[in-house]
């Protein structure tokens, strides 16, 4: 009847109904897995590629060790033959060893302390055995934090002093206008606060040479702190405290040139310094101050940049081969405190430098440095007698020079960056 005909045809509809939902709904689960296929295979492939990137620099820059120490702070020394150090991989160094210890610069006071026990990684009592050297090693972890292998352990570029435009911001002491074969300065270490995984900050010593461009040549020593992950510098530490380093270039920041002993270039000699290891212990507001004494000088001999901490304990050199300008002398010596400001939210950053206190709150609070020396044409140590200072950003960090008998030239400096006066 025509009750029957309408329930069967009302069952024939519904049916072809869900047919095509059925197909629509597979199609749709078809293209979903093939398009899920698509990221399963390709991400894999990506991450595959750039973990056997990671592992191939790995192996280039961690040395086989006969001795490895673990620090508290979860940083791992190996103990590396001194010949086999990454500096040897450079072209134009293989198959050299270690040079002998230079000679050293006249007039050189000595300090009460070396302090060779300066590192976290050092109060276990273990040091590396003689003829090797101690080299902290860089793990998967550090470099799957950087942006790319091929700038692992590198500065952003930055060739203007006054560097105000690219974020980068000082409170320096420097001389120029002469011609300089070293520097000395002793240089009080603090944990500052540092506000964005985007921004560092540091206390360092520059022998510069050539014009701020792309012919700038560089030899940098000091300490540094930054947030757990920075882009800037993301790859090298995975936490906040200060730590040793050296850095080097020689055409501004662009393809030559690294941190610590993550390329080749710097020779270390010293078995009891770890480059890029914390320092402890550091000095706290109005109570107990800690500096570290650095030298920077060219052997009259051979031309090379030697590094000496405390005293006469001698870390290792630049060979004047990885230099153009600096094989000569350098035109210029800076002392003083880095930043970077990112201006999150649009204002200044809270990143603090040196103590994260004014230069006129003065000693114990501020952060300073003293001593300040350089070396002349005759590898004789002498007072600086025409320092001048600069900051870039003076109401955020600021500067105060001075003399007197027992600091020689000296400047406090630092600051808390965002404050009323510095929004």
């Amino acid at each position: 009847d025509s009750s029957a005909i309408t329930m069967s045809s009302y069952l024939i509809f519904t049916f072809i109904i869900l047919l095509c939902l059925l197909s629509s709904s597979f199609s749709s689960s078809a293209s979903l897995h093939n398009a899920t296929n698509e990221s399963v295979t390709f991400r894999p492939q990506h991450e595959i590629q750039k973990l056997k990137l990671i592992r191939e620099h790995l192996q280039k820059i961690n040395k086989p060790a006969i001795k490895t120490i673990q620090s508290s702070d979860g940083d791992i020394i190996d103990c590396v033959p001194s010949h086999h150090q990454p500096a040897f991989d450079h072209p134009l160094l293989q198959g050299q060893r270690p040079m002998d210890p230079p000679e050293m610069p006249k007039g050189q006071s000595q300090e009460n302390e070396s302090h060779e026990d300066f590192q976290l990684w050092s109060l276990t009592g273990e040091f590396c055995p003689e003829g090797t050297i101690p080299i902290r090693r860089t793990t998967e972890q550090d470099m799957l934090r950087a942006s790319s292998v091929r700038k692992f352990g590198r500065k952003i570029r930055r060739v203007r002093r006054d560097s105000s435009s690219n974020g980068h911001e000082h409170a320096v002491g420097y001389v120029s206008g002469s011609k300089y074969y070293g520097a000395k300065a002793n240089v009080n270490v603090w944990t500052p606060h540092v506000s964005s995984k985007y921004e560092f900050s540091l206390s360092q010593i520059w022998v510069i040479a050539g014009s701020f461009a792309d012919d700038l040549n560089t030899i940098e020593a000091g300490w540094q702190a930054r947030a757990i992950y920075l882009p800037y510098f993301p790859e090298l530490y995975g936490d906040t405290n200060p730590r040793f380093f050296t850095y080097w270039t020689s055409d501004a920041y662009q393809a030559t040139g690294c941190y610590n002993l993550l390329c080749s270039g710097f020779i270390q000699t010293n078995n009891r310094i770890a480059i890029g290891a914390a320092i402890s212990p550091v000095s706290s507001y109005k109570g107990g101050q800690f500096d570290i004494s650095l030298l920077i000088w060219k052997d009259p001999k051979h031309g090379h940049w030697w590094l000496q901490f405390g005293s006469g304990t001698l870390v290792g050199y630049w060979p004047v081969s990885l230099f153009t300008h600096l094989m000569e002398h350098g035109n210029m010596v800076q002392f003083g405190g880095e930043i970077v400001n990112t201006q999150p939210d649009g204002s200044h950053t809270s990143t603090q430098m040196g103590s994260g206190h004014f230069a006129g709150e003065g000693f114990g609070k501020a952060s300073y440095f003293r001593n300040l020396e350089v070396v002349d044409w005759d590898n004789t140590l002498i007072p600086i007698s025409n320092l001048r200072v600069l900051a870039d950003h003076p109401n955020c960090y600021d500067i105060r020079g001075g003399v007197n008998r027992v600091w020689g030239n000296y400047f406090y400096y630092g600051g808390p960056g965002k404050n009323s006066k510095c929004p």
